[in-house]
This record gives structure tokens, C-alpha cells and sequence, in this order.
């Protein structure tokens, strides 16, 4: 449980923003962090030769649950690293205590959502969570790229050790969605491997309008080869720093799968995994497209009635966990019809 609630700490920090850290000017590159080798099982929070907290199902859910539906998810976690007292722009990769924070949230409550497929994730050299609110901005792009690099040479093992001409799905959250679309341009937006994605969910940040040549939104729930993505707020409630966007995000509906603004009610949410994981949540919250964010009124849990923030960030794939399950299942058997 202190995993978890390391998680949503920091998680709420990067949905709302960071006064405290905003004026750091102490953080630094260390230039001993060592590299990712991903040959080496211990550099992946999830891999299908070795158990993993991604392989956990929640009890309602594991009756039917397929072992390996043929297609690979590769699934990119968000930030786990970022507390006042870690003060390295870079996380260590070697660092227990971040990587048990890593697969006891995100890997367990996000990455399980994809477990009937074969799941890799790949640990590697998170930026800190000050790299988004800092003014040291070419800081942050150093951040960002040293996390990218090694998200890149994991997928390019992966590409060429694990996927054996396999379809694939990339999955990701927050920091990883920031770093995924990355991914998604350089390895499929417009590229002979574009064949092979079945669908992206590109969950927790902005996707700008311009920012694919070729890859495009999915328009329903069983197109294939496309993205999705969203990010959810309470009804009523958008941050500033989304009216600054001016529009320029696309944004799926969870319930319908759809990009119009139609209201979809809590009665289509098939159930949410929130902080018990053996627990789903049935109608725990509906949805709504407004400009480029998801709008939901106040989510349907116990003890919701002293749950007071305005923006869901942290609950992006888990307010809709089964839906995103099932919808995974029903884009495979497309792809498959293809």
C-alpha cells in the first residue's frame, strides 16, 4: 500500500501542477547513472518469461481471461520518481525503492489491464517529475531525451529478440505517453511497421493535432492500426494550461471509443479497478468529450464522498479498466479480420 500511495503522490503533483518545485535549481545529471541493459531481465518490469505484477488479474475478472491472445503490448509506465528529496533529473534504474514503486501501481493497477496479451515493459532512466514545471526547460529536454533514448533501444531489443513478426499494441500513461508518441512517430507514423499495430493507447497527455504525418485517431471502437487517448477532469473543471492549448488534442471517449462530444452515461462502464485491485468498480464513472479533455462527474466509489480533487489524472486507465479490456480483445479480433 506505501507503493501505491508513493504513486498517486506524485502522480496528483504531475496532474496539477508543483508550486514547491517550480524555482529548484539544485537538481543535477549524474553522470555515474548507469545504463539499461535489456538483454538482462532485471531492466524490464514486465517481461512474459518471468512472473511480474502485470500478471495479476483482478478475482471478477479472471473467469475466461485468455493467457496470450497472440499480440504483444508494449506499455510504457508513467512517473514513479519525483519526490522533494530526489533531486536528480534522471532516476536510477537500479534504485529498489523506485522500481517496487513502479510495479506495485502502475505495472499492477495499468499494464494488467493488457494481460491477455504478452506484456513488455521496460524500466528505465524516468525524468523526475520536476521536468515538467521547471523553467529550466533545456533541462527537462535533457531529462526527456536521456528517458527516451532508453525507451527507444528497449523497443529496438524488443524488435529485434521478443516480437518474431508478432502484432503489437503500445500502451502507455503520463510520462510514458510523453515519451510513446516519440515512439509512435519515429518506429510506425508512416513506416512498413505500421502494419503490425493493431492500436495505441496514448493515455494522460496531450496528442497535438500536427504531430503524426500519417497515424491518425481511431473514429470507433474496432478500427485498427490507429491511437487513442484521453484525459479526465470533473465535469465542470479545465486547468488552465489545457485552455492555453487552444483546442489542439485529439481525444477518444473510453465508453464509446468514439471522438464526438456524445455523453455516454456510467451505466456503459463496465467497472473500474481502483485502490483495492481485487475490487471492480461497476459504473464508477461516465464520460463526456469537451474540447480536447474528458469530462466525468465526481467518480462512484466507496469513500468517494471525501474525494475531493477536480482533476482525475491518476484514474485515467482506472476508471475505465474493464472497458479498456474489452476493447483491447475487440481491436485484436479486428486486426485479425484484416
Amino acid at each position: 500500500m506505501g507503493f501505491l500511495i508513493c504513486w498517486v503522490i506524485t502522480e496528483l503533483l504531475l496532474s496539477c501542477g508543483s508550486s514547491y518545485m517550480k524555482h529548484i535549481s539544485d537538481y543535477k545529471f549524474d553522470q555515474n547513472i548507469s545504463v539499461p541493459d535489456y538483454s538482462r531481465p532485471e531492466y524490464w518490469a514486465a517481461l512474459p518469461f518471468k512472473w511480474n505484477t502485470s500478471d495479476s488479474t483482478p478475482l471478477p475478472l479472471q473467469a475466461g481471461t485468455v493467457k496470450d491472445s497472440g499480440v504483444d503490448v508494449f506499455f510504457l509506465h508513467p512517473t514513479t520518481f519525483g519526490s522533494k528529496e530526489e533531486t536528480a533529473w534522471n532516476a536510477n534504474i537500479n534504485d529498489p525503492v523506485i522500481n517496487a514503486r513502479t510495479d506495485y501501481s502502475t505495472i499492477l493497477k495499468q499494464a494488467s489491464v493488457f494481460n491477455e496479451c504478452r506484456v513488455f515493459a521496460p524500466r528505465y532512466r524516468q525524468a523526475n517529475l520536476i521536468s515538467y514545471f521547471t523553467t529550466d526547460t533545456a533541462g527537462a529536454r535533457k531529462a526527456f531525451d536521456l528517458s527516451y533514448e532508453d525507451l527507444r533501444n528497449a523497443f529496438q531489443y524488443y524488435l529485434d529478440h521478443y516480437n518474431q513478426g508478432r502484432p503489437i499494441i503500445i500502451a502507455s500513461h503520463s510520462q510514458g505517453s510523453t515519451h510513446s508518441q516519440r515512439l509512435l512517430k519515429e518506429f510506425f507514423d508512416n513506416k512498413p511497421l505500421s502494419k503490425k499495430l493493431v492500436v495505441a493507447y496514448v493515455v494522460g497527455m496531450q496528442i497535438p493535432k500536427n504531430y503524426f504525418t500519417a497515424l491518425a485517431p481511431c473514429k470507433d471502437s474496432l478500427q485498427t492500426g490507429c491511437f487513442v487517448g484521453w484525459r479526465t477532469y470533473k465535469r465542470g473543471y479545465e486547468p488552465d494550461f489545457i485552455k492555453k492549448e487552444n483546442g489542439n488534442s485529439y481525444i477518444t471517449n473510453p465508453l464509446t471509443w468514439t471522438l464526438t462530444e456524445e455523453y455516454a452515461p456510467k451505466t456503459l462502464n463496465r467497472g473500474g479497478v481502483l485502490f483495492k485491485f481485487n475490487h471492480v468498480q461497476p459504473r464508477v464513472a461516465d464520460a463526456q468529450i469537451h474540447d480536447d479533455i474528458l469530462w466525468t462527474h465526481k467518480p462512484h466509489f466507496p469513500g468517494s464522498i471525501f474525494y475531493l480533487r477536480k482533476n482525475y489524472h491518476i484514474g485515467d486507465i482506472n476508471l475505465y479498466y474493464v472497458n479498456i479490456r474489452e476493447n483491447v480483445r475487440a481491436r485484436i479480433r479486428a486486426f485479425r479480420k484484416h
